[in-house]
């Protein structure tokens, strides 16, 4: 197994990707970078807030209380829908036509932080979540715990519930996002004048009224109403319906409009109705939450409803942010390079970090206002740090997702496809 059942209801981890250089051919977007780097950054914070906040998580603040959940609310909808659009959009300015020498690279590019990461990365989580969990805690140290891990000890259990080692932990987003680029290979390998129809359609589509405001939203809306109760948030990739249903999609969506410029002006178009329609769901959603926790049960139809509003602040949530960063069409920079090529570093290691400093912290007995942003900034100071080591090192870099080094490094890459 690769997933730990330990996990939170709310909680995404989410995660990844590479260094992607747009084709001559396509205009260089260089907010899609910046916004790709936003949505990592909220990602750390997002993750910091679980260690205070009542959902299930690895560790638990002495102080989690449900002071932050509306903070949180604000993007646990919609920042990995965000993050495999942008992951689609870079796949399509790649691939080109032989998908199969594309694939290989992606897969190592992939595939080798993913193990590294399972291997070495992601333990010390499941060392502490034993620790603050198991009945009667866990004595025997990291090096034992560490042993047992790597060979698929399911002994780790509370109450009949076991926590599944190995795992990803946080990094089910890279998992994912490479099954999602082969199946997207196999598509342009079996029927690729079938699939560039269907994309010129779709973008067509997109590219004109409102229709890049309605259907994505309409089958987000539609997916969560129908899959929500029946396929629970899993993240182990074999029973994870619900969740392929809102992250394939989106990754198709934007390799289909990746070259369209029509659809990106309709993106700016339509940013300041996006933004009124995210508000008035994320208030709802926040005030339904409030209303209804813990042992209160909605009616049925509040609950419908309910979940048609959080499907349609998941897509003009991503419409707004994406539309105003086409707007401001912030340029290239040198701040936009390092960012871009540090992302993916940092996401694989700041999970981990947090964890380790969270539970070491708890014997200072800080207060969550003191405790919270001195997590913030030690998680992005040694993420850096990793990052900076790394970068350095030429054997290491494949391990965090870093290419060779290059003598001079190019200025036009489109986005690190995580």
């Amino acid at each position: 197994m690769v997933t730990s059942r330990w996990k939170p209801a709310l909680a995404e981890p989410n995660v990844a990707a590479t260094s992607l250089q747009e084709h001559a051919a396509v205009s260089r977007r260089y907010f899609l970078d910046w916004v790709r780097i936003g949505a990592f950054a909220l990602l750390v914070l997002y993750h910091v807030g679980m260690y205070y906040v009542t959902w299930d998580w690895h560790v638990k603040s002495p102080f989690a209380s449900h002071a932050l959940e509306p903070f949180m609310l604000m993007t646990s909808p919609w920042r990995l829908s965000l993050l495999f659009f942008i992951s689609g959009v870079a796949t399509a300015c790649l691939l080109g036509k032989t998908p199969q020498g594309f694939l290989r690279k992606r897969s190592w590019r992939l595939l080798v932080p993913l193990i590294f990461g399972m291997l070495v990365i992601v333990p010390p989580q499941s060392y502490y979540e034993v620790v603050e969990r198991l009945p009667g805690g866990y004595h025997d140290g990291y090096l034992a715990f560490w042993a047992r891990y790597l060979q698929n000890d399911q002994n780790f259990c509370r109450d009949g519930d076991c926590l599944d080692v190995p795992t990803w932990n946080h990094l089910w987003f890279v998992a994912y996002l490479w099954v999602y680029t082969v199946v997207l290979c196999l598509l342009k390998w079996i029927a690729p004048d079938g699939l560039s129809r269907v994309c010129d359609r779709i973008a067509g589509v997109f590219g004109r009224g409102v229709g890049l405001l309605l259907w994505p939203a309409l089958f987000l809306i539609v997916a969560r109403i129908t899959m929500f109760d029946r396929f629970e948030s899993t993240h182990a990739l074999v029973d994870d319906w619900y969740n392929h249903a809102q992250y394939l999609p989106q990754f198709l969506l934007g390799f289909a409009v990746a070259k369209s410029q029509p659809v990106w002006d309709r993106f700016a178009a339509l940013r300041w109705q996006a933004a009124v329609l995210a508000v008035l769901g994320y208030v709802a959603i926040v005030v339904y939450f409030s209303a209804y926790s813990g042992d209160v049960t909605p009616p049925d139809a509040l609950r419908t409803t309910m979940r048609a509003v959080w499907g349609t602040f998941q897509w003009t949530a991503i419409v707004a942010i994406i539309g105003f960063a086409a707007h401001w069409s912030p340029g290239d920079s040198r701040a936009r390079r390092y960012l871009t090529e540090a992302v993916f570093p940092v996401y694989i290691l700041h999970q981990t970090i947090i964890v380790v400093l969270a539970h070491n912290l708890q014997p200072l007995a800080l207060r969550p206002a003191v405790e919270g942003p001195l997590l913030v900034v030690a998680t992005f100071a040694l993420a850096f740090a990793g990052f900076e080591l790394v970068r350095r090192i030429g054997w290491m870099r494949p391990l965090l997702g870093l290419g060779p080094r290059e003598p001079r490094r190019e200025a036009n890459a489109v986005a690190d496809a995580a």
